[in-house]
């Protein structure tokens, strides 16, 4: 069921803001992360100060991890090891507001008025609540929150309580340790949710406190990371705290005053996080130091986005339905990324600790190209992170018998943490991906320095792998056997397309460097396998097959209920395998990556193809179909699958949003509007742009960054319009014919596409059986 759709009287339509105007109960968990906070480095999830509103509470810093030894009930040479997850580090949004005795939930006391918002313009959450205490006061708490970005570890909070009438009032201030708190384990039958450790994670070094302050650090029991904190508080009542307490899971700080209704009591709350190893430092002290006032934290916080909305923001015309969905999506983008610095993005940003905040592939493929265009700055460093685990991946290639470099399936530390192989060591692809993304990157930035150092050795080592890993075989093709592909419901195959042709781009890329690391033998060989690259082809369909026998797979069956869905969660894997059925895009993400490999009918007979039997089931799939169905003109497919993939989080379809937000799929919006709607499809020679404006919407305008210039595109049913405001001209490619864009914009009439008739393809083929009859 819809969540944020189903109810717009208590969730309105605000294009720059969530809005939520009644409390009700249920859907709490999800609510926290559809109104988390986050920088990239730090997020603090959307929940009430109370703990007895709150569902799945929490603070996250990226990266920040523990390690367990993987325990296999069968073991094998090369499985992966070591377990790593993201920690709840210990959470400063923690009040408890006692009123003329009253203690203030919304569980339990009387609420008159009720709204909270995050502000998409601002980076600032605001919950007002109007409350009826029992002692006939009316009583207003107004909490307000930020996440710095200048001093990226920095969170800033203001909780203010004014009255009616004079109350006592009684509030406490409080830092959680959730990491270490017993909690239901909730993983144990869903692998996309976190799980839990056995025994103590955060171990205390430092707890010291006095006077409204707290100086705290803890050291991860195993991974041996450390974290500082620093809290101090402030009022505008000039009172000393009543009480302050220290604890290695609960540090409080209290004040006991009576409030007057001209005064209302304002108390802020400037929270510092520093992370580090040596354990010569005081990381308390490091935080300590870069402590600011709660009024500079939301400073940061509003200048970030007044600046990033300059040039991030995607404007629909004539939508303004979508309007609010889209901005939430790119809000999210900028939150997972904005200060990641030389890190990973994981799979749920700093929202939630879902996928135990791996690094998995959908950074590359999905997040890189929104960083590519709107901060080339932050894409670098998500490149330099990959760069600076290429040690630990040369030794994982050398595990599992190949060359160069095989980056892990999902990592934080830059060691295998998938301990199910067929789904995760097999996705070889992973390598290909972080190939196409450095070559993005390169290609949009222009950052030779880049390419000629980092960027070649992640394009070389990669490169060595895929050649090793395949081999030519008698028919003189070169085959690459025995890996998983995108689709995580066919696994442990031979000659995936994707993982084919993505393997044949590296190689060719590898092979057009000028690189003193590369001889003439290695660079032949890399050449003769891209050209002689194994793509199944099925014949009778007319269509590239997904892999060598896909075609020969029993079809699924489609009358299987909705509640059995997501299939992972109510077949076992050997049944999914041997069924022609799909957890996500494979093949066409193939031909929308490597768009000038294929013809227009072989990606329309592909889409027609794939596209009815694509579950869904993985949050990755919608936004790729969606570009595919424009490209090849199937106008209201396209549309109804990036609805689909808009609402993903918001309307919580895969009901596992209370875990974060499925910051790949926020990315797959981003390339949804610029790729699929507004056609644009990169690394050749010049931009290319063939727009498929959807039918009831009357414009699209964003902007790109490109070779160091900023590109503005508006787009209209009839017409597109390029303009480069300042710096040189840009060349551009619209429908085949070649433009010099400046500071004059360019207009380019467009004509109507027509939409071809879908694909029939015969249903699965039933053979007779033929009748023996014994001799009489």
């Amino acid at each position: 069921m819809a969540l944020i759709t189903s109810d717009r009287a208590r969730f309105p339509n605000d294009p720059w803001q969530l809005v939520e105007t009644v409390h009700l109960p249920g859907n709490a968990g999800t609510l926290e992360t559809l109104f988390s906070l986050g920088n990239g480095h730090l997020g603090i999830r959307g929940a009430h100060w109370a703990a007895a509103d709150a569902e799945l509470p929490g603070s996250f810093i990226n990266g920040f991890h523990e390690i367990w030894d993987i325990k296999h009930a069968e073991n094998a040479y090369g499985f992966a090891r070591t377990g790593q997850r993201i920690l709840y580090v210990p959470d400063a949004n923690n009040f408890v507001v006692i009123i003329d005795g009253e203690m203030l939930s919304l569980e339990e006391s009387t609420v008159l008025d009720y709204r909270r918002s995050v502000d998409f313009a601002t980076g600032v959450y605001e919950c007002r609540i109007v409350w009826q205490c029992r002692s006939g006061a009316t009583v207003t708490t107004t909490e307000r929150r930020a996440v710095g970005y200048q001093s990226r570890g920095s969170l800033g909070i203001s909780l203010e309580v004014s009255a009616d009438r004079e109350i006592s009032a009684d509030v406490t201030s409080a830092v959680v340790n959730r990491q270490d708190q017993p909690v239901e384990d909730h993983s144990a039958h869903d692998p996309r949710r976190a799980g839990r450790h056995a025994g103590r994670v955060l171990l205390p070094v430092r707890l010291d406190g006095g006077d409204g302050s707290l100086r705290l650090s803890w050291e991860a029991a195993e991974s041996k990371q450390r974290l500082g904190m620093a809290v101090d508080h402030w009022t505008n009542a000039g009172v000393q705290p009543f009480d302050t307490q220290v604890d290695q899971d609960d540090s409080s700080v209290r004040y006991v005053l009576a409030v007057s209704p001209d005064a209302p009591f304002v108390l802020e709350k400037s929270v510092s996080y520093a992370v580090g190893r040596a354990a010569d430092e005081d990381l308390a002290d490091t935080a300590e130091s870069a402590l600011l006032s709660v009024a500079e934290i939301f400073a940061q916080s509003a200048a970030h986005y007044r600046d990033y909305w300059t040039t991030s923001d995607i404007v629909v015309g004539g939508q303004e339905e979508l309007q609010q969905a889209i901005r939430w999506n790119l809000f999210q983008l900028a939150q997972a990324t904005a200060c990641a610095d030389v890190a990973g993005i994981p799979a749920k940003g700093v929202s939630g600790s879902g996928y135990d905040g791996h690094y998995f592939w959908d950074q590359e493929v999905y997040l890189l190209p929104y960083l590519t265009y709107t901060n080339p700055g932050n894409a670098r460093q998500v490149l330099e992170f990959r760069h600076d685990l290429l040690p630990e991946a040369r030794i994982r290639a050398k595990e599992l018998s190949v060359d160069g470099a095989l980056f892990p399936w999902r990592t934080i530390n830059g060691l295998e943490a998938s301990a199910y192989y067929a789904a995760g060591t097999a996705q070889f692809h992973i390598a290909a991906a972080i190939a196409f993304a450095t070559n993005r990157y390169i290609w949009a930035s222009g950052d030779t320095e880049f390419k000629e150092t980092l960027g070649a050795d992640l394009l070389i080592e990669t490169a060595r792998m895929w050649a090793s890993l395949g081999f030519f075989g008698k028919d003189g093709l070169f085959h690459i056997h025995g890996v998983t592909g995108p689709d995580e419901y066919t696994a442990v195959v031979n000659d995936n397309l994707y993982t084919n042709v993505m393997a044949r781009f590296n190689l060719r890329a590898a092979a057009a460097l000028d690189h003193p690391g590369i001889d003439d033998a290695e660079r032949e060989f890399w050449e003769q396998a891209a050209n002689r690259m194994q793509l199944p082809y099925d014949e009778d369909f007319k269509v590239y097959s997904q892999d060598n026998d896909f075609m020969t797979l029993e079809p699924w069956d489609w009358d299987t209920p909705r509640s059995k869905y997501p299939l992972l969660l109510n077949f076992h894997p050997l049944v999914i395998y041997r069924h022609q059925v799909l957890k996500q895009a494979d093949t066409v993400l193939a031909m929308f990556l490597q768009w000038q490999d294929f013809t227009a009918e072989e990606k329309r007979r592909a889409f027609d193809f794939y596209d009815p039997i694509t579950t869904g089931d993985s949050t990755l799939s919608a936004c790729v179909q969606g570009i595919m169905a424009a490209e090849v003109g199937h106008g209201e497919a396209a549309l109804e699958h990036f609805i689909h993939a808009l609402y993903i989080d918001l309307d919580d379809t895969h009901g596992n949003t209370i875990d974060g937000v499925h910051i790949a799929s926020t990315g797959g919006v981003w390339s949804s509007l610029v790729s699929g709607f507004a056609g644009l499809r990169d690394q050749g020679d010049v931009p290319h742009f063939d727009p498929r404006l959807p039918a009831d919407w009357d414009a699209l305008d964003f902007h790109l960054k490109l070779q160091g210039r900023l590109l503005h595109v508006e787009l209209e049913d009839t017409q597109l319009r390029l303009t480069v405001p300042d710096g040189a001209p840009l060349e551009v490619d619209v429908r085949g014919e070649r433009f010099m864009v400046g500071s004059e914009p360019v207009t380019v009439p467009l004509h109507a596409v027509v939409s071809p008739e879908p694909t029939v393809f015969p249903g699965p083929a039933t053979a007779s059986i033929p009748v023996v009859r014994a001799d009489s």
